[in-house]
C-alpha cells in the first residue's frame, strides 16, 4: 500500500481565534511528495449552536453568508471533535508516513486549531509544514503572477484549490 507524507488539511471554523472560535468542518486529502491522492477524509464537527451564532458575525460572515449556512445548518449531524480527532488518528495510522507533513494555505492558522482541539493529531504531525500561501506571496510580489481559485470556505473544495494552486506554481519550475 502506498503511504502519503503530505496530509492536506483544510478547516472551517467559527472565527480565526483559536481560543474563542471551533472547528466545524474538515477536509483531508493524503498525497504523496508528487502530490498523487491516495486517500481522502471529511467530517462535520458539533458545535454549540450558540457559540456559533456568537462567533459567525461580521463583515467575512455577511460576504460569505451561503457558506455560513450551510454551515449551520450541517451542524446538527455533526460528531464530537475526540471522535473526529479518533477517526484522523486512525487514517493517519493506515494511509500515512510517520515522517507526516501539514499541506495548505495558511496552514499556520488551521495548526493553531488542531493544536488546541486535537493535540494528539498535533503530536503525529511533523514541525516543518508545506504552506501554499508562502509561494503565493512570492508569486503575486516578485513576479506579479497570480493564481485565483474560487472561495467557497468549504473545506473539501477549498483544499483542492489550494492543491491546484500549488501545482500551478510548479509549473513554473519545468
Amino acid at each position: 500500500m502506498k503511504r502519503a507524507r503530505l496530509l492536506w488539511i483544510d478547516l472551517e471554523m467559527t472565527g480565526l481565534d483559536p481560543v474563542k472560535d471551533r472547528i466545524l468542518e474538515v477536509a483531508v486529502i493524503a498525497t504523496d511528495m508528487q502530490l498523487n491522492q491516495i486517500a481522502t477524509y471529511e467530517a462535520v464537527v458539533k458545535v454549540d449552536e450558540k457559540l456559533m451564532k456568537e462567533r459567525m458575525v461580521g463583515k467575512f460572515w455577511e460576504k460569505n453568508s451561503e457558506s455560513r449556512d450551510a454551515l449551520m445548518a450541517q451542524n446538527a449531524s455533526g460528531k464530537p471533535i475526540k471522535e473526529v480527532e479518533k477517526e484522523l488518528l486512525d487514517f493517519v495510522a493506515k494511509k500515512c508516513t510517520k515522517e507526516l507533513y501539514l499541506a495548505g494555505n495558511s496552514i499556520h492558522q488551521d495548526r493553531k486549531f488542531i493544536e488546541r482541539e486535537m493535540p494528539e493529531l498535533n503530536s503525529k504531525l511533523h514541525y516543518r509544514m508545506l504552506d501554499v500561501s508562502a509561494w503565493k506571496i512570492y508569486f503575486e510580489k516578485a513576479l506579479n503572477k497570480k493564481f485565483t481559485k474560487p472561495e467557497k470556505h468549504r473545506a473539501m473544495s477549498d483544499i483542492v484549490g489550494s492543491m491546484e494552486e500549488l501545482k500551478w506554481y510548479l509549473t513554473f519550475l519545468k
